[in-house]
């Protein structure tokens, strides 16, 4: 299991499912309500932020093994891991800012064991993962959902319910945490 100072809830679900898409009407969402959240999403792909041309870019590609790119409005840190293999969660979460966050948001990342809600799009025909997996913590779907299902059931299209889930997740959260450290 993850060990984070701070709440960490992820999104499990199969490429496809529209995990970045629900992340990006939660987060002005959460927003709303006050909370700072800190986002660690899993890519499978070769990616670069910045872009061939950029002095940025170029002095990475030189040969600087972490490149960080500051403004007044905001900064960026690109570290070289030399194909190390997939990231490691824990060492993600470990390098944001955690005296500015309320919540940490995961994408991705679903073999990890940390508490996770699950998508699911029936159309696309994937196999569930609640069942093999104890840290799923509620599923959403946007149809019917499996039968006997022992879980918090949300509706994959209903940003708000998600929210309030999110939010009521949070405080069970921070009770059983000020439970047992006293």
């Amino acid at each position: 299991m993850l060990s984070a100072e701070l709440p960490v809830l992820g999104f499990a679900a199969y490429s496809g499912t529209g995990k970045t898409s629900l992340l990006k009407k939660l987060l002005p969402l959460l927003r709303e309500r006050g909370l700072r959240v800190g986002m660690v999403k899993h890519t499978h792909h070769d990616f670069d932020i910045d872009q061939p041309g950029k002095d940025s870019y170029e002095l990475r590609k030189a040969g600087a093994a972490q490149m960080l790119v500051a403004s007044g409005r905001r900064w960026a840190l690109m570290v070289e891991t030399q194909g190390a293999g997939d990231p490691v969660l824990q060492d993600m979460i470990e390098q944001l800012d955690h005296t500015k966050l309320d919540l940490i948001l995961v994408e991705g990342f679903k073999h990890v064991a940390f508490p996770k809600i699950e998508l699911h799009r029936r159309l696309l025909g994937k196999p569930l993962i609640y069942p093999d997996d104890p840290t799923i913590v509620a599923f959403a779907c946007d149809g019917d959902p499996p039968n006997d299902l022992p879980l918090p059931l949300l509706n994959l299209n209903d940003a708000q319910q998600i929210v309030g889930f999110i939010t009521d997740w949070l405080v069970q959260y921070q009770a059983a945490r000020l439970h047992s450290s006293s």
